[in-house]
């Protein structure tokens, strides 16, 4: 049998490794869709692929979580947002720090699970509101997140695994929310 190298990726492995960081780091790894694929959680935590995006991935991802908010509002009371919303933070602390771990890295970039559950949350305070009202919060989520002023960047600094992953995107929806209710009050 010939060595045919159009074969040779069938014994590559899921993910591709890259120099570790340190001698006692986890090699780390690339967010391809190979390594989403590569596990359910990675899924979720790569927002169903939003997160793969080769450009910024983290504003791709928040508009996956206002577009899936506008396609499941009509079905969700209240009650039942905040119920996914809680359970889509707790499960998220395990799965996105599942897949940091796995990549080798402190908060992956495609890992966008995050922005998807922060917001949500900024669009439950802001329903009904209307699209320019939804783009207003989605823009100063956007911006607080990427620009993480303190207190955020603080806790994007400080907090590892999943917990940090997930804390510093609740924080910034709360000043996303906070700047939205000073506008509202003018």
């Amino acid at each position: 049998m010939q060595n045919d190298s159009s074969h040779s990726d069938a014994h590559r492995p899921h993910v591709t490794p890259m120099t570790p960081p340190g001698p006692d780091a986890a090699p780390r790894s690339r967010a391809t869709v190979r390594f989403m694929l590569s596990h359910p959680l990675h899924v979720l935590s790569f927002g169903f692929g939003s997160g793969l995006s080769p450009v910024m991935p983290g504003t791709v991802g928040t508009l996956f979580g206002w577009m899936s908010f506008i396609a499941l509002n009509p079905y969700l009371s209240v009650v039942q947002w905040w119920m996914l919303i809680a359970v889509g933070f707790v499960a998220g602390c395990g799965f996105t720090g599942f897949t940091a771990r796995r990549m080798g890295v402190k908060d992956p970039g495609a890992a966008v699970w995050d922005e998807i559950v922060a917001i949500w949350l900024v669009l439950l305070f802001v329903t009904p509101a209307n699209f320019t009202g939804q783009l207003g919060a989605f823009l100063t989520f956007r911006f607080f997140d990427m620009v993480k002023p303190p207190p955020i960047r603080y806790f994007d600094k400080q907090l590892s695994g999943g917990f940090g992953i997930m804390f510093d995107d609740i924080v910034a929806a709360f000043f996303t929310l906070l700047v939205i209710a000073l506008v509202r009050s003018l």
